[in-house]
Protein backbone atom coordinates (compact mmCIF):
# COMPACT_ATOMS: atom_id res chain seq x y z
CA UNK A 1 0.00 0.00 0.00
CA UNK A 2 2.89 2.26 1.16
CA UNK A 3 4.61 1.38 -2.37
CA UNK A 4 1.58 2.09 -4.54
CA UNK A 5 0.81 5.39 -2.66
CA UNK A 6 4.32 6.76 -3.33
CA UNK A 7 4.27 6.02 -6.67
CA UNK A 8 0.60 7.72 -7.24
CA UNK A 9 2.48 10.52 -5.78
CA UNK A 10 5.44 10.30 -8.16
CA UNK A 11 3.13 10.06 -10.64
CA UNK A 12 0.93 13.17 -9.43
CA UNK A 13 3.77 15.71 -9.35
CA UNK A 14 5.12 14.72 -12.70
CA UNK A 15 1.58 15.41 -14.13
CA UNK A 16 1.86 18.73 -12.23
CA UNK A 17 5.24 19.47 -13.54
CA UNK A 18 4.35 18.46 -16.99
CA UNK A 19 0.60 20.92 -16.92
CA UNK A 20 3.06 23.48 -15.68
CA UNK A 21 5.75 22.85 -18.52
CA UNK A 22 3.15 22.99 -20.77
CA UNK A 23 1.33 26.25 -19.92
CA UNK A 24 4.58 27.63 -19.52
CA UNK A 25 5.48 26.73 -23.11
CA UNK A 26 2.61 28.01 -24.18
CA UNK A 27 2.40 31.22 -22.74
CA UNK A 28 6.12 31.90 -23.28
CA UNK A 29 5.32 31.16 -27.45
CA UNK A 30 2.23 33.22 -27.25
CA UNK A 31 4.67 36.18 -25.41
CA UNK A 32 7.32 35.87 -27.51
CA UNK A 33 5.50 36.52 -31.18
CA UNK A 34 6.75 40.12 -32.04
CA UNK A 35 4.13 42.50 -33.48
CA UNK A 36 4.80 42.15 -36.76
CA UNK A 37 3.77 38.74 -36.18
CA UNK A 38 0.22 39.46 -34.68
CA UNK A 39 -0.31 42.27 -36.39
CA UNK A 40 -3.69 42.01 -37.68
CA UNK A 41 -5.02 41.35 -34.14
CA UNK A 42 -4.25 44.21 -33.17
CA UNK A 43 -7.09 46.41 -31.93
CA UNK A 44 -7.16 50.42 -32.18
CA UNK A 45 -7.48 52.29 -29.24
CA UNK A 46 -10.70 54.51 -28.15
CA UNK A 47 -10.10 57.80 -30.14
CA UNK A 48 -8.77 60.83 -27.30
CA UNK A 49 -10.57 62.91 -26.14
CA UNK A 50 -10.79 66.81 -27.75
CA UNK A 51 -10.79 69.76 -25.64
CA UNK A 52 -11.13 73.56 -25.97
CA UNK A 53 -8.42 75.67 -25.13
CA UNK A 54 -8.61 79.25 -23.97
CA UNK A 55 -4.78 80.89 -24.90
CA UNK A 56 -2.52 83.89 -23.87
CA UNK A 57 -1.65 85.45 -26.91
CA UNK A 58 1.57 86.98 -25.25
CA UNK A 59 3.26 83.64 -24.55
CA UNK A 60 1.69 81.50 -27.52
CA UNK A 61 3.18 80.36 -31.00
CA UNK A 62 1.58 79.19 -33.73
CA UNK A 63 3.64 76.96 -35.51
CA UNK A 64 2.90 76.35 -39.33
CA UNK A 65 4.97 73.28 -40.33
CA UNK A 66 6.29 72.97 -44.03
CA UNK A 67 2.90 74.07 -45.78
CA UNK A 68 5.20 74.43 -49.14
CA UNK A 69 3.81 73.41 -52.18
CA UNK A 70 6.80 70.40 -52.03
CA UNK A 71 5.12 68.39 -49.36
CA UNK A 72 1.45 70.35 -49.08
CA UNK A 73 -0.39 69.24 -52.59
CA UNK A 74 -2.69 67.20 -54.13
CA UNK A 75 -1.04 64.43 -55.67
CA UNK A 76 1.45 63.90 -52.43
CA UNK A 77 -0.93 64.63 -49.58
CA UNK A 78 -4.22 65.99 -50.32
CA UNK A 79 -5.44 65.86 -46.85
CA UNK A 80 -2.79 68.80 -46.32
CA UNK A 81 -5.06 70.74 -49.08
CA UNK A 82 -7.82 70.24 -47.16
CA UNK A 83 -6.72 71.65 -44.21
CA UNK A 84 -5.67 74.66 -45.26
CA UNK A 85 -8.81 76.54 -44.87
CA UNK A 86 -8.75 75.82 -40.93
CA UNK A 87 -5.11 76.66 -40.50
CA UNK A 88 -5.97 79.90 -42.20
CA UNK A 89 -8.83 80.87 -40.15
CA UNK A 90 -6.44 80.22 -37.35
CA UNK A 91 -3.93 81.88 -38.68
CA UNK A 92 -6.64 84.83 -38.78
CA UNK A 93 -7.31 84.75 -35.32
CA UNK A 94 -3.86 84.59 -33.98
CA UNK A 95 -2.73 87.53 -35.73
CA UNK A 96 -5.25 89.69 -35.06
CA UNK A 97 -4.76 88.68 -31.45
CA UNK A 98 -1.06 89.44 -31.89
CA UNK A 99 0.18 85.57 -31.62
CA UNK A 100 3.60 85.17 -32.86
CA UNK A 101 3.22 83.74 -35.93
CA UNK A 102 6.24 81.17 -36.97
CA UNK A 103 6.85 79.06 -39.98
CA UNK A 104 9.30 76.00 -41.26
CA UNK A 105 9.94 74.62 -44.78
CA UNK A 106 10.94 70.98 -45.77
CA UNK A 107 14.61 70.79 -47.73
CA UNK A 108 14.59 73.03 -50.97
CA UNK A 109 11.85 74.91 -50.28
CA UNK A 110 11.49 78.76 -50.05
CA UNK A 111 8.96 81.21 -48.75
CA UNK A 112 7.33 81.91 -51.85
CA UNK A 113 6.67 77.94 -52.19
CA UNK A 114 3.91 78.65 -49.43
CA UNK A 115 0.07 78.85 -50.99
CA UNK A 116 -1.12 82.28 -50.41
CA UNK A 117 -3.60 81.26 -48.05
CA UNK A 118 -0.91 80.51 -45.26
CA UNK A 119 2.01 82.78 -46.68
CA UNK A 120 3.87 84.59 -44.32
CA UNK A 121 3.64 88.39 -43.80
CA UNK A 122 5.77 91.19 -42.69
CA UNK A 123 8.88 89.89 -40.72
CA UNK A 124 6.91 86.23 -39.50
CA UNK A 125 10.34 84.21 -38.50
CA UNK A 126 10.99 80.95 -40.81
CA UNK A 127 12.75 78.36 -40.29
CA UNK A 128 13.92 75.30 -42.35
CA UNK A 129 15.18 71.85 -41.31
CA UNK A 130 14.16 68.24 -40.96
CA UNK A 131 11.14 66.38 -39.25
CA UNK A 132 12.57 68.09 -36.34
CA UNK A 133 12.35 71.87 -36.49
CA UNK A 134 14.36 72.66 -33.54
CA UNK A 135 16.91 71.20 -34.99
CA UNK A 136 19.42 72.83 -36.42
CA UNK A 137 17.65 76.10 -36.40
CA UNK A 138 17.13 79.07 -34.22
CA UNK A 139 13.36 77.89 -33.35
CA UNK A 140 13.94 77.61 -29.91
CA UNK A 141 15.83 80.67 -29.46
CA UNK A 142 13.05 82.73 -31.55
CA UNK A 143 10.16 81.30 -29.08
CA UNK A 144 12.83 82.10 -25.21
CA UNK A 145 12.98 85.57 -26.93
CA UNK A 146 9.28 86.49 -26.82
CA UNK A 147 8.82 83.96 -23.64
CA UNK A 148 6.40 81.46 -25.86
CA UNK A 149 5.21 79.17 -23.07
CA UNK A 150 2.84 77.00 -25.10
CA UNK A 151 2.56 76.15 -28.99
CA UNK A 152 -0.16 75.24 -31.42
CA UNK A 153 1.55 72.78 -33.96
CA UNK A 154 -0.64 72.44 -37.30
CA UNK A 155 1.78 71.26 -40.56
CA UNK A 156 2.60 68.34 -42.35
CA UNK A 157 3.57 65.43 -42.38
CA UNK A 158 1.84 64.40 -38.95
CA UNK A 159 4.14 61.80 -38.53
CA UNK A 160 6.97 63.81 -39.55
CA UNK A 161 7.63 67.69 -38.31
CA UNK A 162 4.31 67.85 -36.41
CA UNK A 163 5.71 64.64 -34.73
CA UNK A 164 9.28 65.08 -34.06
CA UNK A 165 8.65 69.49 -33.65
CA UNK A 166 5.46 68.69 -30.58
CA UNK A 167 7.60 66.78 -28.78
CA UNK A 168 11.01 68.87 -29.02
CA UNK A 169 8.82 71.31 -27.94
CA UNK A 170 7.31 69.18 -25.05
CA UNK A 171 10.49 68.43 -24.20
CA UNK A 172 11.44 71.95 -23.43
CA UNK A 173 8.87 72.15 -21.19
CA UNK A 174 6.82 74.10 -23.29
CA UNK A 175 2.87 73.17 -23.51
CA UNK A 176 1.88 71.52 -26.91
CA UNK A 177 -1.66 72.29 -28.44
CA UNK A 178 -2.62 69.98 -31.55
CA UNK A 179 -5.90 71.01 -33.50
CA UNK A 180 -6.14 67.95 -35.64
CA UNK A 181 -7.61 68.99 -38.35
CA UNK A 182 -4.53 71.09 -38.56
CA UNK A 183 -1.95 67.79 -39.46
CA UNK A 184 -2.05 66.30 -42.60
CA UNK A 185 0.02 63.21 -43.66
CA UNK A 186 -0.46 60.86 -47.23
CA UNK A 187 -2.95 58.75 -45.38
CA UNK A 188 -5.27 58.20 -42.42
CA UNK A 189 -3.32 55.68 -40.36
CA UNK A 190 0.09 58.32 -40.24
CA UNK A 191 -2.37 60.80 -38.44
CA UNK A 192 -3.55 58.41 -36.04
CA UNK A 193 -0.31 57.19 -35.10
CA UNK A 194 0.88 60.87 -34.30
CA UNK A 195 -2.08 61.74 -32.57
CA UNK A 196 -2.04 58.15 -30.48
CA UNK A 197 1.67 59.17 -29.90
CA UNK A 198 1.06 62.43 -28.68
CA UNK A 199 -1.40 61.79 -26.18
CA UNK A 200 -0.08 58.82 -24.84
CA UNK A 201 4.22 59.13 -25.14
CA UNK A 202 6.86 59.44 -21.82
CA UNK A 203 6.83 62.98 -20.69
CA UNK A 204 5.31 64.25 -24.00
CA UNK A 205 2.25 63.73 -23.38
CA UNK A 206 1.85 65.70 -20.23
CA UNK A 207 2.16 68.73 -22.27
CA UNK A 208 0.10 67.81 -24.76
CA UNK A 209 -3.61 69.09 -25.61
CA UNK A 210 -5.38 67.79 -28.54
CA UNK A 211 -8.19 70.27 -29.83
CA UNK A 212 -9.39 71.68 -32.91
CA UNK A 213 -9.15 74.62 -34.91
CA UNK A 214 -12.56 76.27 -34.18
CA UNK A 215 -12.03 74.96 -30.11
CA UNK A 216 -8.88 77.89 -29.93
CA UNK A 217 -9.68 81.18 -28.46
CA UNK A 218 -7.57 83.40 -27.29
Amino acid sequence: MKKMSKCFSIRSIALACSVALTMFLCYSAAHSQTVVDVWDTVKTPPAPELKPVTLDPKSTALLLLDFNKQTCNAAQRPRCIASIPKVAKLLAEARANGVLVVYSLSAGATAADIGPELAPKGTEPIVASGPDKFLGTDLEKILKEKNIKTVIVNGTAAHGAVLYTASGAAFRGMKVIIPVDGLSAEALYPEQYTVWNLANAPRVSAQVTLTKTDMIKF
